[in-house]
């Protein structure tokens, strides 16, 4: 969910897909004594420390040996942030208009709050299915199978975030999730959690809101997603509640860390099958049998399948091989799931340079972390646009802050859900 932002003076608030031309043909420019520059790249003085013992610079070779792969994208980025800085030469136009890369929630609340403030923006995004970023639902035709298969639900703990999220509330879109959640120790217990923080779900999946907001004009983990229908019901585990769980923790299970019921979710009121859940892995998991993500090789899919409906069973207590098949699966690899550390600022903002960076990495790991860091950006970028530009050094932020670990659950944060308290406050009332 994060963006990258930089301005100049396009067009309007839309949605752009990046794609790379295919033409190879050479751009030519034809009268270069109209062009301004409005921008250049500055060199940053070499490090003294890199000289040799003789007080030279370090030799280097005429054909240096390049790697069959080409450069690293590390070596890449390194060079380009290490050695040059971009700094514009030309003042912020009166009409600017702000490109975002990035269309997860984080990069569309940057855009909304920029259009309420009257500034434009184009949002381009990589996504074939469309955009919203971990705000993902897939449906599986004919029947249709629904699964969120990214964001499973969130809280709200900002009023900031709150007024969004009751925009939505009065369009229909969401609605609070009323069935139980809870932690699932293996072996099948199952103990909820008090319904303290209200919880929020899509009310046909978590991708329309993402499409909603467009209409109104690091250290990362890895986490497999299992999306399994079954025919029938899964049984019901050692429960402290009457009714069949619809969400769950999964506690004690190496390769399970959240399961949830997309049919009982998404449509409390229907009976029968069939039966979409959302498995999760655990971070530890998803590392150890992490692949390009791009290309997932077919073994990998089948062990990772097993792997995870072997912890389903533990979770609930089955013995080997019981559970019943699913009729469907398919797994899929968030190769950049989650952050596990923090800068724990809002925004990063380069005046200099004039550009931004907004994600929920910078402040956690959740829906409301994303959707305030754009809102964040968008107001810091509207404060140096309407100064002119003329104190550049005034509006950096972010540049030099230190990541420190955050702490949540393997499939992100949710503010307002103290789970140890809850559940020790929950435990200590039944007893």
């Amino acid at each position: 969910m994060n963006a990258c932002i930089g301005f100049g003076s396009a067009s309007a608030f839309i949605l752009q897909p990046i794609k790379i031309p295919t033409s190879q043909r050479p751009i030519l420019i034809r009268n270069p004594r109209n062009l301004t520059l409005i921008c250049r790249a500055e060199s940053k003085p070499s490090n003294p420390s890199r000289r040799n013992d003789m007080g030279g610079n370090k030799p280097t070779r005429r054909n240096p040996r390049k790697s069959s792969y080409g450069s690293s994208r590390r070596s890449i980025l390194k060079k380009s942030f290490t050695q040059e800085q971009v700094i514009f030469t030309k003042s912020v136009p009166e009409d600017p208009v702000v490109a975002i890369i990035g269309g997860g929630l984080s990069g569309l609340a940057c855009a909304l709050s920029l259009e309420k403030r009257g500034i434009r923006s184009t949002v381009f995004d990589t996504g074939l299915h469309g955009l919203g970023g971990r705000m993902a639902t897939r449906a599986i035709d004919p029947q249709p199978l629904i699964f969120d298969h990214a964001a499973q639900f969130f809280t709200v703990g900002d009023s900031r975030f709150a007024e969004l999220v009751n925009g939505w509330l009065e369009k229909g879109l969401v609605r609070q999730w009323q069935g139980p959640i809870g932690e699932l120790e293996a072996g099948g217990c199952f103990v909820p959690l008090p319904s303290l923080s209200p919880r929020y779900i899509g009310v046909n999946g978590m991708r329309p809101l993402a499409d909603s907001i467009l209409s109104e004009k690091l250290e990362l983990s890895s986490i497999w997603a299992l999306l399994a229908a079954f025919e029938d019901p899964l049984p019901t585990p050692n429960s402290r509640i009457s009714t069949a769980f619809e969400g769950a923790f999964v506690k004690g299970v190496d390769s399970v860390s959240w399961m949830a019921n997309n049919t009982k979710k998404l449509f409390p009121s229907q009976s029968g099958g069939p039966h979409c859940w959302t498995f999760f892995s655990t971070a530890a998991y998803g590392k150890r049998n992490k692949v390009p993500q791009e290309n997932i090789p077919n073994a990998t899919a089948e062990k990772v399948i097993e792997g995870m409906l072997e912890g389903v069973e533990i979770a609930l207590g089955l013995s080997k091989g019981s559970l019943t098949r699913p009729f469907y699966t398919r797994v899929q690899l968030w190769g950049a799931a989650l952050p596990t550390n923090s800068p724990g600022i809002p925004c990063v903002f380069d005046p200099q340079g004039r550009a931004g960076i907004c994600g929920d990495w910078l402040l956690g790991s959740s829906l409301e972390a994303a959707a305030l860091s754009g809102m964040a950006l968008a107001n810091h970028i509207s404060d140096y646009l309407q100064s002119g530009g003329s104190r550049p050094d005034e509006f950096a932020i972010g540049l030099h802050d230190a990541f420190q670990p955050i702490e949540g659950h393997d499939i992100g944060q949710f503010p307002g859900l103290e789970f140890k308290e809850q559940v020790a406050e929950f435990l200590s009332s039944k007893t």
